[in-house]
């Protein structure tokens, strides 16, 4: 089955990244993959059954979306109320006091995932008939804080960079074998180059990317849903 395939991939990336140790200006790493755990298993058992046709694959996890609930791009009240999905959150091994995790109880709103799962929501108006298609994963399954600044993972070191990234092509590698999709769509530069590098040389496959719902982003900020589904339908998916 699919969905048991991911989340044998998922708690081998979490086993591998919770061995490697992070230096200044980093203070707190967040596995959400460990201490959400049962939260990411109940994505990838309901959602991640069967071949997809576009996997969209984002960064690394937002300090008020998967860092406190482990769904990728999780907005709270999307993931609880359209994707149907609530139970108990752990602690991080060490908590960050600037960055709780209240889990399901987070009032602060991951404004990416509000307008990611929002495009979805609209468009599709039942997630049933978004992943009968489509499926959301994130590259790097762990949350980087300096104090209370979120870090992205191309901040890190090149050094410690490179085993993290090593560890995350598998991974990727993996749900690309399992979901067998037609396209990868990148979130964002970032993650559409690290798919570019991870799947070189698969046949069949496609790699494209979408503007990053970030509020960082002025373009964003301008109408992302329309831009990036202007994006989707100009590479034919949409």
């Amino acid at each position: 089955m699919t969905a048991s395939t991911l989340i044998a991939a998922a708690h081998t990336l979490s086993a591998t990244v919770d061995e490697m140790r992070f230096s200044a200006p980093v203070t707190h790493v967040y596995n959400p993959l460990d201490y959400a755990g049962e939260i990411h298993d109940s994505y990838l058992r309901r959602y991640g059954e069967g071949r997809k046709r576009v996997v969209f694959i984002g960064m690394n996890p937002g300090p008020f979306g998967m860092a406190q609930i482990g769904v990728p791009f999780g907005e709270i009240s999307t993931a609880r109320d359209w994707l149907g999905l609530e139970g108990p959150v752990a602690q991080p091994r060490v908590p960050n006091p600037k960055r709780p995790v209240e889990g399901f109880a987070c009032t602060r709103s991951e404004v990416s995932g509000q307008r990611l799962w929002g495009l979805f929501r609209d468009r599709f108006g039942h997630p049933e008939a978004f992943f009968a298609d489509h499926f959301v994963a994130n590259y790097c399954p762990l949350a980087f804080f300096d104090e209370g600044r979120n870090l992205t993972p191309d901040k890190l070191p090149v050094a410690e960079q490179r085993p993290l990234l090593a560890a995350c092509d598998v991974h990727l590698r993996a749900l690309i074998e399992a979901l067998n999709p037609e396209w990868v769509i990148g979130i964002g530069v970032w993650a559409e180059q690290r798919a570019i590098g991870a799947l070189a040389g698969r046949p069949g496959l496609r790699v494209g990317r979408i503007l990053h719902p970030s509020p960082a982003s002025p373009a964003a900020n301008r109408g992302w849903a329309e831009a990036a589904s202007r994006q989707l339908s100009d590479l034919g998916i949409w």
